[in-house]
């Protein structure tokens, strides 16, 4: 009832945001406001809406705009808050459509008249039957204030006495009782837990029960897709010819995110020919042990009486992320390069220890170690960043597996690309650049969609540009666009 009261007079407007600013618009009417936290800005918003329903006597409409998305709600003079739905007007063709009362004419009222003095006096009149399957075309229109014509003298005719006993006890059905394994008294469906994002979440945590928001249900569904734990381990293969790609960003906030809300051991394997980025951008653990080190141990680690905490003598663990990180051999003088058989030991030890492997690789697509760890991979992610080409060598890339056939062609085909909105990796992007990476991103996001599983970009942010690489760090935007790309993942396992 409160919504319908509510008009759209006067137009309000309110903006909320994470820094703790906002603003209330009443018909033209700024009123800034300034808090410690999101919920001491919408308390001073909803003060002020309050103050203009209770001069008005009557709840207002209020048009909500927040990061998680925009909404419409009601307020009332007492400062109840509800959810609206948005009023939708009919547009013309429907008013056009809708049926028209005239005033009755003279002619009409004599008519009706006439009618019901004839009802009134005359005996009542004798059922028509008329068949159904045989219409009369020439039989003039029925008016819509006439008596009604019976079609079938049966149906009308009430028997004189009701049906025998017996014709009773065969209409009624014998009643059936359901068995008890049909039955259970477990509520099956899950229930929608309030809204957590935004006005609705502030509104949720001060008792008045909002629905999230379709962005926020969005999110929900990407995060159960991530927390999954699935029977055996998973391997991902991120891979691009082209040198500066992205290949190791994409690798750590794969596994970052895929540690931190599936639970599972994660860890992040430099399969690089030799001095690999992935350390470089990671933390380093207490030891200088790489990949060559673990294959030396792997008869220890697989041993039976190996426990799973020696793996890390090998691994280099991410505090904040949650993930290990396995990384190449760093030697300067070392000319070691990791061969097919090497690899197949590695990811034997892995497998033991770890639920998700997420490798980094090289750029030769013809290296012994490169065309093995495909061989372990159940999805294949190819990164692009906003230059033309990393594009092209990603092209080649899916294109010479492609040509490969077998489980190869089939990586290819299944693939998810992220294309990354960053150009140049040296210097932070002035707002023209941004501009020109977003077109270009679009530009190429476009053209891989149709050869492959799916394709996610990823917004520019300087955390992923310098350093090591940090979940908490990013920009918001950025965070739920890489769990977005790392459900696009999941969805392949």
């Amino acid at each position: 009832m409160m919504e319908t009261q509510a008009l759209d007079f006067p137009k309000i407007n309110a903006v909320l945001r994470t820094n703790g600013t906002g603003e209330v618009t009443i018909n033209g009417t700024s009123h800034a406001i300034e808090a410690a936290d999101e919920a001491a800005v919408l308390s001073d918003a909803l003060r002020i809406i309050t103050e203009t329903a209770a001069q008005l006597g009557r709840p207002v409409r209020v048009s909500t705009t927040d990061p998680d998305g925009q909404g419409l709600i009601i307020v009332s003079p007492e400062g109840v808050v509800s959810e609206a739905a948005p009023i939708k007007p009919t547009p013309k063709r429907e008013q056009d459509r809708l049926p028209v009362t005239a005033s009755p004419s003279l002619e009409t009222a004599k008519a009706k008249a006439k009618a019901k003095a004839t009802t009134t006096a005359a005996p009542a009149p004798t059922p028509v039957s008329v068949p159904a399957s045989s219409p009369s075309k020439e039989a003039p229109a029925q008016a819509a204030d006439a008596a009604p014509v019976t079609f079938s003298a049966a149906v009308t005719a009430a028997p004189a006495e009701g049906p025998a006993p017996a014709a009773r006890a065969a209409a009624v059905e014998p009643a059936t009782r359901r068995s008890l394994k049909d039955t259970s008294f477990l509520i099956s469906a899950p229930v929608l837990q309030p809204a957590t994002r935004g006005w609705r979440g502030v509104l949720s945590r001060l008792g008045f029960r909002m629905d999230p928001s379709a962005e926020e249900l969005a999110e929900r569904k990407d995060i159960r897709t991530v927390s999954q734990h699935w029977p055996g381990p998973r391997t991902v293969a991120v891979v691009n010819r082209k040198g500066g790609a992205n290949k190791t960003p994409t690798v750590v906030m794969l596994s970052a995110i895929l540690a931190r809300y599936s639970g599972a051991a994660t860890v992040a394997w430099d399969n690089n020919e030799s001095q690999g980025t992935l350390g470089w951008r990671t933390e380093k653990g207490g030891h200088d042990n790489s990949v060559l080190d673990l294959i030396d141990s792997s008869k220890v680690l697989l041993s039976p009486s190996a426990q799973a905490a020696e793996i890390a003598r090998f691994v280099h663990h991410q505090t904040s992320d949650k993930f290990d990180v396995l990384r190449s051999d760093e030697n300067e003088e070392g000319d070691h390069e990791v061969t097919a058989e090497e690899v197949d030991i590695a990811h034997q030890v892995l497998t033991r220890y770890y639920r998700l492997i997420v490798m980094d690789s090289g750029n030769t697509a013809r290296a012994a170690n490169w065309r093995r760890m495909i061989h372990h991979t159940n999805q294949l992610v190819v990164p692009v960043t906003a230059i033309e080409d990393r594009a092209e060598a990603a092209r080649l890339t899916l294109q010479t597996l492609e040509s490969r056939g077998g489980h190869d062609a089939e990586l290819a085909r299944n693939a998810v690309v992220i294309v990354s909105e960053s150009t140049d990796a040296k210097r932070s992007m002035s707002g023209d650049a941004l501009k020109r990476a977003k077109d270009e991103a679009r530009r190429i996001a476009d053209g891989f969609a149709p050869h492959v599983r799916a394709v996610v970009r990823i917004p520019y942010d300087p955390a992923l540009v310098n350093g090591p690489i940090r979940y908490d760090a990013l920009q918001p935007a950025t965070q739920r666009a890489w769990l977005a790309a790392t459900a696009a993942v999941a969805r392949g396992f």
